[in-house]
């Protein structure tokens, strides 16, 4: 059986209904639906998970456990992202950078492995290129991503929009999560400062005929991604495997198989792949400080 490592992922999620699953563990984590996940990834050969967060402590409890079923489970605990803007269903808000470093000093009363930032929003599929809400001031992107290395802490990117990746990597975080609709300069800069890149293209590829969106849209938006990834490929960005693990669309297990399919059509080989995956690992260990 293949090895495989999943670079984010959610285990409070359940890959069907994500308001459904957060209720599951609204009066403490559901034991048994997590247990049910780690079994989910165990059998697909997952040996390594890293958590994009959640506000009900699933994934931490799945830290604790996880080596149980031989899987590697680091987190954030939870994510931080600006009141008013996206992020409260995976984490806390700031509204300035002194509850924003009062956040910080809770990751370490929790035992966060990293510091998992929100700087934009997510993509609508609705019209090309649209996002739910604006991405943060680049100022702002590099005074947080400061504080947190300044304290210790790798820093995990959920980002898209050109202006807000660039601003992202120039901030020097450690890793790209999504990052659609990058641009050329983007990538130069993630290669320069050898920034890991996780593009989820498992978790757009499952908007594709769903109700309510545009498939051409999301086709679009699929084929678009695949296309820049060739290109940081070439640029020599590392590009490791995350799915997005149990987001709609995209179950446990069988999301990180076929993330790993998609990336082959970038023209990443297994070979490749391991490495980023390897990279981004040994980054995303725990709290340097």
């Amino acid at each position: 059986m293949n090895r495989y490592y999943e670079c984010h992922g959610h285990l409070m999620m359940d890959g069907k209904d994500f308001a459904a699953a957060r209720i599951r563990h609204k009066n403490g984590v559901d034991d048994s639906v997590l247990r049910s996940a780690l079994c989910s990834l165990k059998n697909a050969g997952i040996v390594y998970f890293r958590d994009g967060g959640d506000a009900c402590g699933v994934s931490a409890m799945g830290r604790d456990i996880a080596a149980e079923y031989g899987i590697k489970v680091v987190t954030p605990v939870f994510a931080i992202h600006k009141k008013g803007y996206y992020g409260s269903i995976v984490g806390k808000d700031y509204d300035d950078m002194r509850s924003f470093r009062r956040r910080i000093a809770e990751l370490g009363e929790v035992k966060g492995d990293f510091v998992k930032l929100m700087l934009s929003g997510i993509i609508t599929f609705r019209s090309w290129g649209e996002l739910s809400c604006d991405g943060l001031d680049p100022d702002e992107i590099s005074e947080l991503v400061h504080i947190a290395h300044e304290e210790g802490y790798r820093v995990m990117a959920h980002v898209n929009g050109s202006d807000t990746v660039r601003a992202a990597a120039l901030a020097g975080v450690d890793s790209i999560e999504h990052g659609y609709f990058a641009d050329e300069d983007a990538m130069q800069i993630m290669a320069e400062k050898q920034i890991v890149w996780v593009p989820t293209l498992a978790a757009v590829e499952a908007f594709i005929g769903r109700e309510g969106i545009s498939s051409a849209v999301a086709e679009r938006t699929l084929d678009e991604q695949l296309n820049c990834l060739s290109k940081a490929r070439d640029m020599g960005v590392s590009i490791a495997a995350g799915s997005d693990s149990g987001a709609v669309g995209v179950p446990h297990g069988k999301g990180t198989i076929r993330e790993h399919e998609l990336l082959a059509r970038t023209g990443c080989t297994e070979e490749e792949t391991y490495r980023a995956n390897k990279l981004l690992a040994g980054r995303f260990t725990g709290r340097a400080g």
